[in-house]
Order: C-alpha cells, then structure tokens, then sequence
C-alpha cells in the first residue's frame, strides 16, 4: 500500500492507473476508521483492480471549532487496518494540500438541504460537497463507496453527481452496527464510559419509531414518543428527529401510505460528542 500526502502525487498515480486500463475504486473518510469503513474497502477491493482510500478531516464541513479540534485523529492505525482490508493507496493530505487557496464556490442544494443536518449544521454540505467534489476530480473513480448511515449526506453527494455529470457509479452500504445496536461512528471514540452505556438507546428509540410508523401512526406523535423516550435518559439531549420521505428526505406530512420507504432520523448529543443514526420503513 503506497501513501501519498500531495495532490502532485495522487494525480500522477491516477494517470498511470488509467493509462494501463485500471478500474479505480475510492473510499473518502475522515479517519479514526471503524468496521463499517472497512466493509467498504473490502467491497471496493473485490469489486475494482485499485483502491483509494483518503482520509482527510475536512475544516469546511464542521460548524463547531471544537468538534473539528477534537475529531480523532489516528494515521497510523488507520493505515495498518486498510492495507489488509484491500487498500492500493492512502490518501493523506494537508489542509494546504487540499485548500491551497480559500474556497470560494458555494452549493445550494434546495430542499434537500433544508432539512435535518442542514438546517441544524449550516454551510455543512457546502463544505461535505466541495471536498467530495474534489477528491472525485482527483482521484477519478469509477466507482465511489459511502455509508447509509450519513443519508442525507449520501442524497448530497447523489445529487452532486447526477447535476456535475461524474462519471462514476455510488455505491451505498447498509449501516454497521455494534452488537448492541449503537451506529459505528469514529465520533464514537470520544464518549465516556457511562455515555457509551446508553448510547444504543438511539437506536432503540429508532426501532420503536419504526413500528409506529407501521402501525399507521402521526408523524407528530412518533417524534414525540421519541422525544419522551429518549428524555428518560438525562445524559441524551435530542436534537431533533424527523420522520421523512426517504426519497426526498423532506417531512411526511401524515401517516405512511406504504407506497414510498420512509426514513427516520435522529441527532443527539451525549455529553459533548454529537451523534446521528436511522433507520428506513420499507413499503
């Protein structure tokens, strides 16, 4: 597994890997990986001859200081976990690799991005979109590997995709999970004992949405059972929960028709640490 730290070095592989016929296939992280990134370079291995994985914890996309200040950052262990995983070359930029200038472009993506993360995290899929943006100009893949548990990042970058025209084909890969149901996140890392104890608890909240849902339920009525469950635990502040057209992400305004899967979505805060998680109702 190579290492490259320049975009200098990154293009002149890429272009070697072309001209001899490679399909590339690419894994964007910010690091601190887990099993559920690992998953993704392993499919992304079996399924293209080279593999960029980058890992690059983007200034753009953090609202808050001390979250991009605190994200775990852990190189060298990720790098011993990606070359048995399949990894062909690790990407590893600076800030001044990646913006050597200020970024000026802004994305607007409508509705889609009104919601949910970002109408609690402005300017947060600006920064998610230029980056992506620029790793798939680099990088060139034929094939780009993401987790459904950032959906609506994942819509984002579908979007970014289909409006740009990159030739390249999303792939998307199902949540993985701990076995007592907490998302894998790298963000995960940075709770406390007693806050990783309850943790499982959004999800738990998001199983027990799901089956109001089915059950013909209000969306009101499901984000306020969420809200009440979640409230007994006093080390989980709910940020918010929205029941959502899984297709558009936008708010469902009654109760599910079953002719379109649903997604539920929460955020939360334990302690200092932000989480996410979902979960769809298929019809």
């Amino acid at each position: 597994m190579n290492i490259l730290y320049t975009v200098a070095s990154l293009l002149t592989q890429v272009e070697q890997w072309r001209q001899a016929g490679k399909r590339i296939g690419l894994v964007p992280t910010m690091g601190a990986l887990h099993e559920g990134h690992l998953q993704l370079v392993r499919a992304a291995a079996a399924a293209n001859d080279v593999i960029v994985v980058s890992i690059f914890v983007n200034p753009t996309q953090f609202n808050n200081p001390d979250d991009f200040r605190l994200y775990p950052r852990l190189p060298e262990a990720d790098a011993a976990l990606l070359s048995p995983a399949g990894c062909t070359a690790l990407f590893l930029p600076s800030v001044e690799e990646m913006y050597p200038t200020p970024a000026v472009l802004r994305f607007d993506f409508g509705a889609l991005e009104r919601v949910m993360e970002g109408a609690h995290r402005p300017g947060h899929f600006n920064g998610v979109a230029t980056v992506v943006s620029k790793l798939f100009h680099l990088c060139q893949p034929h094939r780009a590997y993401f987790g459904q548990k950032d959906l609506q990042q994942v819509a984002i970058i579908q979007q970014l995709v289909a409006d740009l025209s990159f030739a390249l084909e999303l792939v998307v890969f199902p949540t993985v999970r701990e076995a007592d149901g907490l998302a894998m996140s790298s963000r995960n890392r940075r709770l406390t004992p007693d806050e990783r104890a309850v943790a499982p608890r959004l999800y738990e909240a998001l199983r027990q949405a799901a089956d109001l849902v089915q059950a013909g339920a209000e969306p009101t009525a499901v984000q306020t059972a969420v809200a009440e469950y979640l409230a007994a635990t006093p080390a989980i502040t709910l940020e918010y929960i929205e029941v959502a057209d899984a297709q558009t992400l936008q708010p469902l305004p009654g109760p599910w028709q079953q002719q379109a899967a649903v997604a539920l979505c929460l955020a939360a805060h334990l302690g200092s640490v932000r989480l996410i998680d979902n979960v769809m109702v298929m019809s």
